[in-house]
């Protein structure tokens, strides 16, 4: 699954090819992905003007002239793709139509922006601009990890008590949004913390050390345009390249990078997922 570096990487790739420019159509392929599309969507987009675009946790959101904001989830294996940019931002011409592209936006500069999802586990949805954030995927979200309301005193109190695994926290999106499984464990791995260790028994200057570890991952890793590990591309069709400076994650039974430990990658299970961490240098 996409997360918070690879839908911002995204969202920068489709901003010069969207931003203030006219759907001059919308093609809707089919009634639903992962749940229905909005009634009239096809007609609800067409002929609006991209206001904006930005992204909300691992959502990317369009605010239309129209007062209206599209709502984009890539799931697991959805990608958006450009083509025939005239901004000469992207090579590629546009392509012949392939089965999965399930929504197609050709805008007024002559760019076309397909979403494609083989798996249909992505979403689309339609929403008022002015009460977005009322919206049920968006008003259970906690802080940007990178915005100005995620600070050290946030997360000192959102842990207050907590006896959860502290990697359970990091990914409770009403605590912080965003983070994902690959940037807990990069950024527990950085902080020394192990995942297991219950968030609410954590010092506080141990939490507190979290906030900039988790801005400098998720900084570093949409400098790559994040991490390509199965389907994920770049709007341009590119890979991200974040993951060939993994410290833990994917490296179970490979040693350490720290220096001068002797320690190797270990792999537990927790709530489904993997975790990946280093026991000499994690406590």
């Amino acid at each position: 699954m996409p997360e918070l570096p690879e839908v911002e990487t995204v969202k920068r790739g489709l901003t010069p090819a969207m931003e203030g420019v006219v759907i001059a159509k919308a093609d809707v392929n089919r009634p639903d992905l992962r749940w229905p599309f909005p009634p009239g969507m096809a007609t609800r987009l067409t002929g609006q003007r991209v206001e904006r675009l930005r992204r909300r946790s691992k959502y990317i959101l369009a605010d239309l002239s129209s007062g209206e904001t599209l709502l984009i989830h890539l799931g697991m294996s959805g990608r958006m793709l450009v083509s025939g940019d005239p901004l000469g931002a992207f090579v590629h011409d546009h392509p012949a139509p392939e089965k999965h592209d399930h929504v197609v936006l050709h805008m007024a500069n002559g760019a076309r922006i397909t979403f494609n999802d083989p798996r249909r586990f992505g979403a689309m949805d339609m929403m008022e601009t002015a009460t977005a954030d009322t919206h049920k995927l968006l008003s259970v979200l906690g802080p940007e990890p990178l915005g100005n309301d995620f600070h050290a005193a946030h997360l000192v109190s959102a842990f207050k008590g907590k006896m959860t695994p502290v990697k359970s926290a990091l990914l409770d999106q009403r605590i912080v949004a965003g983070l994902g499984n690959i940037y807990v464990c990069e950024t527990l791995f950085r902080a020394k913390i192990r995942p297991t260790q219950k968030a609410g028994k954590l010092s506080k200057p141990r939490v507190e050390r979290l906030v900039p570890i988790i801005r400098d991952v998720l900084s570093e890793a949409i400098e790559a345009g994040g991490s390509s590990l199965r389907d994920f591309r770049q709007a341009d069709g590119e890979l991200g390249y974040f993951q060939h400076t993994f410290d833990v994650y994917g490296r179970e039974g490979a040693p350490c990078r720290t220096p001068e430990c002797p320690g190797v990658i270990r792999r537990i299970v927790q709530s489904g997922r993997s975790s990946f961490y280093c026991a000499q240098c994690q406590r």
